[in-house]
């Protein structure tokens, strides 16, 4: 399933989850260190909508939230 929407083009991004131990500075500790970093995945919230096309038909498209948020969806 892709997951890309079809307005805007927003799709998977990467990033890191960073593991921290210790106790913080201002709690009376020496700071935290980093135990482990593994990548990690952000997906758009992409859901399945029937929106009006630029011909004027209607058909099913895969439109994240924030585009049916901002009224870039006209649902038909």
């Amino acid at each position: 399933m892709s997951r890309v929407c079809e307005i805007c083009g927003k799709g998977p991004r990467t990033g890191n989850r960073i593991i921290r131990h210790g106790l913080e500075k201002y709690k009376g500790g020496i700071g935290l260190h980093t135990t482990g970093i593994t990548k990690r995945r952000f997906l758009p919230n992409i859901q399945n909508v029937r929106g009006k096309t630029s011909e004027g038909g209607v058909r099913r498209m895969k439109v994240c939230a924030s585009c049916i948020k901002q009224g870039k969806v006209v649902k038909g």
